[in-house]
């Protein structure tokens, strides 16, 4: 297939998986999942565009008893402009990504003997995934074509998911080869002319973290959606037995219904949707609440993040007296759920996310694409989606009413609920449907293959080391917060060095409230964040929950038992639910009822395992035996693969102590609670500021030399005054 005199030619490059234009295997494998499709969709959409008169999607040829023979045909033609090319890559059976990059070189070397053989050569080269990077950075180099990419995921993202499993840094590297792959990304973002990415948290906190990231080469062309499968209600949904099945528990099921459909998992915020909904009589009168929550037997049988889940879902019920008016079904089905989203626009209600992060926001498109107007996140993915559509309101999902007055708003006004039903499915066909990405795709790449826009490159330094290899670590509560003029200085500077050292807050508040205050005072996202007083970790940049600290720490740990014992005990008061956590008891003590030895000696009689820590003189916490914030810092920082020395830790009260001791570089903020980190005052390595909160840290950091030196300069001083005494 030879490409015409007129119109582009464009090579898309996706070269792991298992790739043919019909029965696509989804998730055959890992290499077998959104990227797949992705690509196909694209190539489809790009040869249907006026002014492109050639796309070859191409990829590795695979030859093997365990696969189809499809894979083994070198060319698969769709159409007149399109067809899948597929190149020998060494081997001819079929390698999983991590095992492919020893054979990249001969794929480069084929291909390029595969346009020379054919005297045709592409005006773009679109990079999929960072194998697909790699060799399109070369062939860019060698042909002198443009290299446009996209990465579908990040090497340094994914060693954070990594870590968060529990995988520890060089097991990580022996498995997955990953200084290779972020090596290969680096060079890609060095070579290429644009990179396209779904959203722009996207590049913001993922292509960031990059050294030769160039905010002007990024692009924002959201993926397209299947607009033949969501479409608008026809009228018959509210008569179907799918929708007798969901409603059979509802009192009235003929009201309006509030949709929300995920995963059950702590981010998706679904209790906060549950209280939210509870707090307001009125809304419970106005609307039932569907969540689509998974699929489930016996809740028993879940992972113990997703029991957790349904524990507080349950909970929040109970608590509100929702029965009837609540439904929670047990299963459906995927191809039921376009359905679902129409049976609850047909009801007049309202689509709901109250996800504490939210990437993307594919159900949100969906619903959109169904005429429901949605209630979203302000986070992420949402933003753009209702900013492109104007369909629907955003919400904090950090506080109950705002969720619960946007819900009101849409419900009430059946004007404005009409309005953005309308605006929705027309804004998704505008800016989420294929025809539209392939339309804006090509009014990027364009002027790229034309060479009449280019980019303009900021010089770059490239650190010395791959990862990065120091942290700044901090409490909220007394050290963050304080003073806001200096926090803003403070994050400016570590916006400034993120591709050189990590952010970790530890704080005893828990997940939600940790996000609530520093949503207030505009603090970013760490890479690691630290709550419950070290009972819970969690990873960026999509607030992974580390379940290897999970299993951990939950040896020997008996809360109940702990609680009953401590029911009675004078100046002893349990704090709210809102302050209790899974791995953390929370208390109010009078420091002069209250005997801590005591407690412990009580505790220690009944064999109970725990750690108890007390802050600011009025709070006590008992955690279990292997937490605390000291121990979950050095479990990350062992998995990141930081030494001590290189860490910065800043605290203000009892319950930071443990942190500071030892090999870390430390500093107490002025306004400390003096008694309880006096006996700091003699320790090495330990700054003590004299300037309160954040700007205590400023001049602890730069004591430190933390950004270059980065050691205590009295032991260096010290170092040099016993060389010379020798």
């Amino acid at each position: 297939m030879s490409k015409p005199n007129n119109g582009l030619y464009i090579a898309l490059l996706s070269i792991h998986g298992l790739i043919r234009w019909h029965n696509l295997e989804l998730g055959r494998d890992a290499d077998t999942g959104g990227q797949t499709l992705y690509v196909v969709e694209l190539a489809q959409a790009l040869s249907k565009q006026d002014g492109v008169s050639k796309v070859d999607l191409i990829t590795q040829r695979v030859v093997g008893d365990n696969v189809s023979n499809d894979y083994a045909k070198p060319i698969e033609i769709f159409s007149n402009n399109l067809q899948i090319v597929r190149i020998d890559a060494g081997p001819e059976g079929y390698l999983a990504k991590e095992e492919l990059w020893d054979h990249l070189d001969f794929f480069t070397d084929n291909l390029v003997n595969f346009f020379r053989d054919s005297e045709c050569f592409p005006d773009i080269i679109h990079s999929h995934y960072a194998d697909a990077g790699h060799v399109g950075s070369y062939l860019a180099s060698l042909l002198g074509i443009p290299l446009i990419h996209t990465g579908h995921s990040l090497g340094r993202v994914k060693r954070s998911r990594l870590l968060a499993s529990g995988l520890k840094a060089q097991e990580i590297e022996n498995r997955f080869r990953m200084s290779r792959r972020i090596e290969a990304e680096e060079q890609t973002l060095a070579t290429a002319q644009r990179v396209i990415t779904s959203t722009h948290q996207e590049i913001t906190e993922q292509y960031e973290l990059y050294d030769h990231y160039q905010p002007d080469q990024m692009r924002v062309v959201p993926p397209g959606t299947d607009l033949n499968q969501f479409t608008l209600p026809t009228g018959i949904e509210l008569s179907t037995s799918l929708f007798k099945e969901l409603t059979k528990h509802l009192k009235s099921p003929n009201k309006p219904i509030i949709l929300a459909l995920s995963r059950p998992d702590k981010r998706k915020n679904i209790a906060a949707l549950i209280e939210a909904y509870g707090l307001s009589t009125h809304l419970q009168k106005l609307a039932n609440l569907l969540i689509i929550a998974g699929n489930r037997d016996d809740i028993d049988d879940l992972e113990d993040g997703a029991q957790e889940v349904f524990h507080e879902m349950l909970i929040t019920i109970d608590r509100y007296d929702l029965y009837g008016r609540v439904a929670l079904p047990k299963h459906h089905q995927r191809d039921q759920v376009p359905m679902i989203y129409q049976i609850a626009a047909a009801s007049g209600g309202v689509f709901v996310n109250p996800a504490l992060t939210e990437p993307f926001g594919l159900t949100q498109i969906e619903a959109a694409a169904c005429g429901l107007p949605i209630v979203a996140t302000e986070d992420g993915g949402p933003q753009d989606i209702i900013s492109n559509c104007n369909n629907g309101l955003l919400i904090d999902p950090l506080e109950p009413e705002s969720i619960t007055g946007a819900l009101l708003k849409l419900l009430e006004d059946r004007e404005l609920w009409q309005k953005y039903a309308s605006q929705g499915a027309y804004g998704v066909k505008k800016n989420y449907s294929w025809d539209a990405h392939a339309k804006r795709y090509l009014a990027i790449v364009k002027p790229i293959a034309d060479r009449s826009e280019q980019l303009l490159r900021i010089p770059v330094k490239q650190r010395a080391g791959l990862y990065r290899d120091r942290a700044i670590v901090s409490d909220l509560d007394q050290n963050l917060i304080g003073k806001d003029q200096s926090l803003r200085k403070l994050v400016e500077l570590l916006r400034k060095n993120r591709t050189s050292s990590h952010f970790i807050i530890a704080t005893g508040r828990r997940l939600d409230s940790a996000l609530k205050l520093m949503k207030k005072h505009k603090i970013p996202e760490p890479d690691v964040l630290i709550a419950s007083s070290g009972g819970e970790i969690y990873h960026a940049p999509k607030l992974a929950t580390d379940t290897a600290w999970t299993k951990h720490i939950d040896y020997q740990w008996s809360p109940r038992k702990i609680k009953s014992l401590l029911v009675n005990i004078p100046g002893l008061k349990s704090q709210p639910n809102s302050k209790q956590s899974r791995f953390k008891l929370s208390y109010y003590i009078d420091p002069e009822v209250v005997d801590i030895e005591e407690i412990k000696q009580l505790l220690h009689r009944e064999e109970l395992s725990f750690f108890i820590q007390t802050a600011f003189g009025q709070f006590l916490d008992i955690l279990p035996l292997r937490a605390s914030k000291g121990m979950a810092l050095r479990y990350v920082v062992e998995q990141l693969g930081i030494p001590l020395e290189t860490v910065f830790v800043a605290g203000g009260s009892g319950a930071d102590e443990d942190m500071m001791r030892g090999n870390t570089l430390a500093a107490v903020v002025a306004n400390r609670h003096h008694e309880e980190l006096s006996l700091l005052d003699d320790i090495e390595r330990v700054y003590f500021s004299s300037r309160p909160h954040a700007a205590g840290i400023l001049e602890a950091l730069e004591y430190y030399d933390f950004f270059g030196a980065c050691r205590d300069p009295q032991q260096t001083k010290q170092g040099d005054d016993d060389w010379q005494d020798r």
